[in-house]
């Protein structure tokens, strides 16, 4: 049996081995890309320097903001409503697909396959694609973030239901109660909480994502920040940066409030 002292030592080496690849593997990305690294180091204070000077909104800002709040109040809307219709199809799709309440191992492995298509495709492309069958719009928007949260929660609660309902599920089973009774009285009610929280978490997700979104599809707040940028109003597109942060902060607060109240 190997001592404490050796199994530490070489748990030590092990660790300082893979520091010492990924270190490797920046220096040699950086000398294909030719990336001076001080440089870049040295431009980072220039860089918010130019930020606080150029992006501080003034007297003359406060115009602006009226239209930053309309589009603000509608990218939080865009970001709830494709949150709440993808959990609505999430949960009834993660049913069949979790081990616990599944139909059969080819249903599981079909739905696993789709979480996964879904997750692993980057926002940015399900909104380039979006963008060439639905135009800038809304619905484009509201398309490219309902598909990534597809993908995360289809996945999230089928993790749910397995470690928080398997026991439930085994044991109604075995008292004689239905498929569809162990489902709507016992394991919805006892996962509840845990999907709420979910759910709360890819709106906060989906409100930062719907900035990214909106400048490519021509909605929302990203939209407008993309058009204060390019036309030089560097004062409003600060505005706009302030309030997406303000935004952002007051969901993840209320959030935190409601799942102390529901976990």
């Amino acid at each position: 049996m190997q001592s404490p002292v050796k199994y530490l030592s070489r748990k030590g080496w092990h660790q300082t081995a893979i520091i010492a690849i990924i270190g490797g593997i920046y220096v040699f990305g950086s000398w294909i890309l030719n990336f001076d690294n001080l440089n870049g180091l040295l431009a980072i204070p220039k860089a918010f320097a130019w930020l606080g000077v150029n992006f501080r909104p003034n007297a003359n800002t406060m115009e602006y903001l009226p239209r930053i709040l309309q589009k603000l109040i509608q990218t939080v809307l865009l970001a709830i409503a494709s949150t709440v219709v993808a959990a609505i199809i999430s949960i009834f799709v993660a049913l069949l697909g979790s081990k616990v309440t599944g139909i059969n191992g080819f249903v599981q492995t079909i739905v696993r396959g789709i979480a996964s298509f879904f997750r692993n495709i980057p926002l940015v492309a399900w909104s380039m694609i979006l963008l060439f069958s639905f135009k800038q719009s809304d619905f484009t928007g509201f398309l490219a973030l309902l598909l990534m949260s597809i993908g995360y929660l289809i996945r999230a609660f089928m993790e749910i239901i397995e470690d928080e309902a398997s026991e439930t599920m085994l044991a109604l089973k075995a008292t004689g109660a239905s498929y569809f009774q162990v489902i709507f009285q016992a394991v919805l009610p006892q996962i509840l909480p845990s999907i709420l929280s979910w759910i709360l978490y890819m709106i906060e997700n989906n409100v930062r994502d719907a900035t990214l979104v909106g400048i490519l599809t021509g909605t929302g707040i990203g939209f407008i920040f993309d058009i204060y940028y390019k036309s030089f109003r560097f004062d409003a597109a600060g505005m706009t940066v302030l309030a997406i942060i303000f935004v952002v902060i007051a969901l993840e607060i209320i959030s935190n409030q409601i799942r102390k109240v529901i976990l």
